[in-house]
């Protein structure tokens, strides 16, 4: 059994060390830490004699050890995962708070993406910088945009305006469900003296939805709006920015609490959904009318719903689809209502400064449903796996 273990170890540092771009390191060394180690691995392997190389010591890390549902029990905290080094434009972060997402668990459902190290929202503070980026970063609070714009081969001919593909940490490159994490200077904000566990968990729901509700379907205060399943983060965030708006909001959920909760956060009316074609009462609550824009991050079950409560010229803007891609639709009530459907992902740094400067002005709050210490991880997880939570889901690191 204790081999066993060792060799899951010694897979996981070679995994990691792989993506930090460190050579593939093999044999006893590979748990050795200080000038041994990785460190000698790394000097052998470059043909340098045995003299020391220094390396950045281990530090703790939530691993999602093994693909597989339910993802929490495949969840540890290890104290011995290599401590990432800042490369050219990037600067590493010592993690304060990190807050979970869906994106978490489909990460750990993915066979090819395991061992990982998850995480796509964290507040922390920058700790070292690498090579092009200006040190005054160094010792600042930050949040960070996880959607890293990938860069396209030129090519001849006109190229029309469109997003840019993206690579999302946490998911394409390591994540910030550790002690200390890298990311892009580009992508980065500062915020100030603002509660790590609010900051962490403000980012990647808000950045969401802000796209969603602001640059797609370019929603206006005498918007009627629909937001389905209430109590997940993109969900609480879209409603945070329509009741900003100033627009009359619907909220929809299984669960009664969450609807009187949302209530209180500003929802203007609460369906629960109880498998019934719920369409029907956004209807009766609009006059017959329907909404005109409809946020969904549900997916398959919800769809045909949200298609039948837009009113003409209504906007569904899709962002997710939780419960599901494969959905069954209305096509002559989109054309014949003239609907259009969005389909959304993060956002530019344009739209993230924009949301974010409202939360530092304290106008946008994100709602946190709990907050973990690192070593019951676990529990984390399997509290956003049960979709029990109303708010985001965070891990303090630090106090």
């Amino acid at each position: 059994m204790h081999g066993n273990k060792t060799m899951t170890r010694r897979r996981l540092i070679a995994a990691s060390a792989a993506v930090l771009g460190i050579p593939r390191l093999a044999g006893a060394g590979v748990t050795g830490a200080g000038t041994g180690g990785v460190a000698a691995g790394l000097a052998a392997a470059k043909g340098i004699a045995s003299k020391p190389v220094a390396m950045a010591a281990p530090m703790r890390a939530i691993v999602i050890e093994r693909a597989g549902k339910p993802v929490a029990g495949n969840v540890r905290l290890v104290s011995d995962w290599p401590a990432p080094v800042a490369r050219a434009g990037e600067v590493v972060v010592r993690t304060l708070a990190a807050a979970l997402n869906h994106l978490d668990l489909w990460v750990g459902a993915e066979p090819t993406r395991t061992p990982w190290v998850s995480g796509s929202d964290a507040c922390g503070t920058v700790e070292s910088v690498g090579e092009g980026v200006d040190a005054s970063w160094i010792g600042r609070r930050v949040i960070f945009n996880a959607a890293v714009p990938m860069p396209e081969s030129p090519r001849p001919g006109p190229r029309p305006a469109r997003p840019p593909r993206i690579d999302l940490i946490g998911s394409e490159t390591p994540g910030c469900m550790a002690e200390k994490f890298t990311v892009p200077a580009d992508n980065l904000l500062e915020v100030g003296e603002a509660d790590p566990i609010e900051a962490a968990a403000f980012a990647l729901t808000h950045i969401t939805a802000w796209r969603m509700i602001v640059s797609w379907a370019r929603v206006t205060p005498e918007d009627a709006c629909l937001v389905t399943g209430i109590g997940g983060g993109v969900a609480l965030a879209a409603l945070g920015i329509l009741n900003t708006i100033g627009c009359e909001v619907i909220v929809t959920s299984r669960h009664q609490a969450k609807l009187d909760r949302a209530k209180r956060l500003g929802a203007r009316h609460g369906v629960l959904d109880e498998g019934q074609d719920w369409s029907k009462q956004v209807l009766e609550i609009t006059a017959k009318r329907g909404v005109d824009v409809c946020v969904d991050s549900v997916g398959a079950p919800l769809h045909l719903r949200c298609v039948q409560s837009l009113a003409q010229g209504g906007r569904l803007a899709i962002c997710g689809a939780s419960a599901g891609s494969e959905s069954r639709t209305d096509l002559s009530a989109i054309y014949w209502n003239q609907q259009s459907v969005l389909g959304s992902s993060m956002g530019s740094m344009d739209e993230f400064r924009e949301v974010t400067a409202l939360f530092r002005r304290g106008v946008l709050r994100p709602v946190v449903d709990s907050v973990h210490e690192a070593k019951d991880a676990a529990a984390a997880y399997a509290r956003l796996e049960a979709a029990a939570q109303f708010g985001k889901v965070v891990v303090r690191w630090a106090s």
